[in-house]
């Protein structure tokens, strides 16, 4: 949802407003998982129009406002059990395990299925 935020796209103009809306938000957390992706995925060389490092660790440093749950211990077990309950991927069990974490009720994504509760957070897909 992060790099939907400096889609310059004009066929993904649309994400890229919703997801800025979202981020003007002062309720939302966000895991460092989340916050490395991000990271990855706008600086990647192959991306049409790559973030600068100082780009996105300023985009980042923003972000920091929010709660941001770190990768710890109990956070990967919690993500290797959802894991192996819900049938997701290691990294959606992780994001999923830092939002109980953060006591958040609901997941904002696009590639969990939407409207599943998983252990109490519901996922909404923002873009639907």
């Amino acid at each position: 949802m992060n790099v939907y935020a400096i889609c310059p796209s004009a066929t993904e103009r649309l994400k890229a407003e919703k997801a800025r809306e979202i981020l003007r938000r002062d309720d939302l957390a966000l895991s460092v998982q989340v916050l490395q992706e991000f990271y990855v995925q706008a600086t990647r060389p192959t991306r049409a129009q790559p973030l600068s490092h100082a780009e996105a660790t300023a985009l980042i440093e923003l972000w920091l406002r929010f709660t941001v749950i770190e990768v710890s211990v109990s956070v990967m077990q919690a993500a290797l059990h959802l894991k192996d309950r819900f049938r997701t991927s290691y990294w959606d069990a992780a994001i999923l395990a830092a939002a109980n974490c953060a006591v958040c009720h609901e997941v904002l994504s696009e590639d969990l299925n939407p409207g599943q509760t998983y252990n109490g957070v519901r996922v909404v897909n923002p873009f639907s």
